[in-house]
Order: structure tokens, then sequence, then C-alpha cells
């Protein structure tokens, strides 16, 4: 019993959502006893849940967000306000950590080389407003001269992190999700210690809510004791605030400046499939050597600062120092939850609309707003070839239904949907037309186009967008397509209770 005790008192998750529901039932009993006192205080509540609905119908946010909102508090007038008022995305809500997130945008002025942004449009006009669009937005160009690799799985990815680990002698800076201790984790620690003896900066941000359940509470303290600088993003502190909302879901490794590595693959074992979860893992990645990762670099040292409150320093230290011949351009970038440029979404906006022979989007998660249906359903009722690779084995049961429940709107504008059949598809990437491809950490759901802090790389004319399609047609001869006959077969109860679902899906 005193393990058992033990082990649960130990656990953040259930101590956390213990907290969270205990204030939840003091908020609610404290809200009834009131009405019980003082006959106005419904009135004053209901009255400012009318006002809040009036603010959000005039606020600029994304439609979908406002409408679940605006239902909840509609179902609960007696709460539903105070409720948007602790979890909704509010001036309040933001403030606290707003003004600390004000990146300023990278200066490539006294670098060797210059970015290749305005080249690029020159040369493929096609790509001008979208290459343009982000480095205005975000801050990161273009590059030239920049060697470029895709990893179809974790597996050859970890072998060539290694290998380019070993071969550090400046810095290493990490910027993951999830950090679980394991074979791939372990062996790549073993390396890091060496480089710390051999005096090489290492520096680890991890979100705590993503390695709540895979890292002990205060292991960045065991990591600060091996001689590595390691923060947890965003610490969990269970109260009632869209606070906890915000987490760094970006995968980064940046190594002396010249390597760096992105894409869907975490550090733990099951994106390497040592460890079989939902099947087989399939994810994918990126590796670029040369002019590109000055980006990389820039948007870890950014995040850097932000929770260390550390300076950038002078980015003259940390640029690439290697030039290596052009394979097309690459545009590494990201998206932040803390401003009102939806970077991420709108960059897949652009390429789908702009897509003229086809498109094709891999993700673990579907969790569409109007705008992204809008634009698959045009593209595809144009003749474009659109296809959307799900998972055929799920990690999250309600987000599932919630994905499955969009399937039949798209099949019959023309989509071609397929859940990949040996397990779980965790994979991130979008390729269109023989010329565009993005790999990176963004899903297609709301978390990660308005409450997580992602990134990504573009690739322009590049050999990796070749790659990525051959992968996304090869992982569709393993799929299964959904058809009139599949969508026949869903119970009418569950497709019912997926509905429902999709109604609350910007709120889970």
């Amino acid at each position: 019993m005193r393990r058992l005790l033990g082990r649960i008192l130990g656990d953040r998750r259930i101590v956390g959502g213990f907290l969270l529901a205990l204030q939840l039932l003091v908020v609610m009993s404290g809200v009834g006893w009131m009405s019980e006192q003082w006959y106005w205080v419904p009135r004053v509540l209901t009255v400012l849940s009318v006002i809040i609905v009036i603010w959000l119908v005039r606020k600029y946010d994304n439609p979908t967000y406002k409408i679940s909102w605006i239902i909840v508090i509609l179902v609960l007038p007696l709460f539903g306000g105070l409720f948007y008022l602790l979890w909704g995305n509010t001036p309040l809500n933001r403030a606290r950590t707003q003004h600390k997130y004000e990146p300023s945008p990278p200066d490539f002025t006294d670098y060797m080389r210059q970015p290749a942004t305005e080249e690029l449009a020159e040369q493929d006009p096609r790509h001008a407003a979208r290459v343009r669009y982000i480095e205005a937005l975000d801050g990161m160009p273009a590059w030239t001269n920049t060697e470029a690799h895709y990893f179809r799985v974790g597996e050859d990815m970890f072998a060539s992190m290694c290998e380019e680990l070993e071969r550090a002698h400046k810095f290493i800076f990490f910027e993951y999700f999830i950090i679980e201790e394991g074979v791939m984790w372990n062996a790549i620690l073993d390396i890091l210690k060496q480089k710390v003896r051999e005096g090489v900066d290492v520096r680890v941000v991890y979100d705590d809510v993503g390695s709540i359940a895979t890292l002990p509470q205060h292991y960045d303290r065991y990591l600060a004791s091996l001689g590595i600088r390691a923060v947890r993003f965003n610490r969990f502190i269970p109260t009632l605030n869209t606070y906890l909302n915000y987490r760094n879901h970006r995968k980064m490794m940046i190594i002396d400046g010249n390597v760096g590595y992105m894409g869907g693959i975490n550090l733990a074992d099951e994106y390497i499939n040592e460890k079989v979860r939902f099947g087989h893992w399939k994810d994918s990645g990126i590796m670029l050597r040369g002019e590109g990762t000055a980006n990389m670099t820039s948007l870890f040292l950014q995040m850097w600062e932000y929770v260390t409150g550390e300076p950038v320093p002078p980015l003259d230290a940390y640029l690439p120092t290697v030039k290596l011949p052009a394979d097309g351009w690459v545009q590494p970038f990201a998206d932040s939850p803390l401003d009102d440029l939806n970077i991420g979404e709108s960059n897949y906006l652009q390429i789908i609309h702009n897509a003229r022979d086809y498109v094709y989007i891999t993700t673990p998660y579907l969790v569409l707003d109007n705008e992204m249906i809008t634009a698959l359903t045009i593209a595809a009722q144009s003749g474009v070839d659109v296809r959307i690779l799900t998972p055929g084995i799920p990690d999250k049961k309600l987000v599932y239904m919630i994905t499955r429940s969009y399937y039949q709107q798209l099949h019959r504008a023309g989509v071609k949907i397929y859940e990949y059949r040996p397990g779980f598809l965790h994979a991130k990437s979008i390729v269109a037309d023989d010329d565009t491809a993005v790999v990176g950490t963004i899903n297609m759901d709301f978390r990660s186009f308005f409450l997580h802090f992602e990134c990504a790389t573009c690739f322009y004319n590049s050999s990796v967008v070749a790659a990525v399609k051959q992968d996304i047609l090869e992982t569709v001869n393993v799929s299964r397509q959904i058809d009139d006959e599949w969508l026949r077969k869903v119970p009418w109860l569950r497709s019912v209770a997926a509905s429902v679902l999709r109604l609350f899906a910007p709120l889970l």
C-alpha cells in the first residue's frame, strides 16, 4: 500500500490533475454558495457571460475556436464566462508570457554570406510570396549552399545524430518536446558527457509537460550536475490558467552551427522502434549541413533567451562556417502561440492554394478549421490530387475519433484519405508539385496551429522534395484507403459522438 501511495504521490500527472480538479471544484462551489447568499450573483455572472460572447464575436480569432467557447458559455451561462476568463485566449492569460517572448529578427549583415530570399524570389517567382511572407513575419530567410538529407524513419536519423555528435567540438544545442531515458537518450547522453569533458558547450531545453511522464521532476538539475546547461520549458504548475497550454513542441538539434536536425522525432525509444506502443512508429526528419542551419541556431538562441533570461549573444560565433554546393533552397522557421501570426497554418494554406498537380500531407492528428477544410476541398474539386495520410493505430482515442469525423466531408470533395496499416504515423510533412516540401513538428490540428511553439523547414526545388514524395507514395502502398464502403460501416452512434467532440476540438 505504501509503495502504491508513493507511486501515486510521485506521479505529477495524477497530483497535478487532482489539484486542477480541486481548484475547479472550489470555483464552482464558491459560485454556488455565493448564488445562494446573494440573489444578484447569478445575474451578474450571466451578464458577464453575455458580454464575453459579444466580445468573442467581435474578437479577431479563429471562428472555430470562438464557436467552441460560445457553445460552452451558452450551455453553462453561470460558469461559462468564468471558465473563459480562466482558460480562454484572453489578453490577461497571454500577458504572463507575451511580454517575455519578443524575439528580435536575427541580424546577418556581418555574416560572410547573405541570405538567399531575394535570389529565390527572382529565380522562381512561384515561391516569392511564401518565402517573403515567412521572412517578413518570422525573421527567418531562405538560404542556399546547404546539403540536405531526409530520414524516412527515426532509426536512420538516430544513427546520423550519433555520428555527428561525436564530431562536435564547439557547441551542441537540443530543444525537444519529449526526452525519455532509454536506448536512444542514454546513447546520446553518453556522448554529451564526453563532449562536456572536452569543453563543448552543451545546452538542453525540454518541455516540462511533454516529458512529465518520461523524466523525473528535477532532471534538469541532474543534467546540470553533469555540466550540461538544461532548462525545463514552462514548468508545470497546476493552476487554472491557459498558460499551461503553451507547450514547446519543437524538436531541433544543432551541432557547431554547421549541422542541424529537425522533424517529428523526439528523443524516446518508440521513435526509433526500440519500444513498441502502437505498432510500427512511422516518423520523419531532416538534416541540414551548411548555411541553412543559421536559422535553426538563431531560433534556439531566441528560445534560450526566453526560458533563461540570458540575452542572445552575437551570432557570429554560432553561424555556419562551411559552404556546400547548393541543393535548392531551405528555410527553417518557427511559429509561436503568443502572437496573432499563424505562420504554420498559413504556410500550409499557401501551398495548398498554389498546388497545380498534387499535394500530399502526413499528420498524426487531423483537427481542421473551416479555412483548412475549404482549401483542401477547393484544391481537390479543382483537379489537384490531394492525399492525406493518418495513423492506422491511434495513440489518443478521442483525437482519433475527431480525426475520422472529417473523413466523409473530405472524401466527398475528392480528397483521398489513407490510414497507415502497420501502426502509428507520426510524420508531419507536406509536399506539392515536385518543387515544394515542408518537414517539421506541425500537426494538422489546433494545438499545433494555435497553442504550441513549433518549427519546420521549407524546401524549394531541393532533392528533399522528391525524397518526401517517394516516402509518402511508399507509405500509401501499405495504407488503407478510406472509401464509400468504409464510411458506410461507421456506426451511427460513433459518428454522432465524433461530431459532438468536434464542437469542442479546439479546447481539447
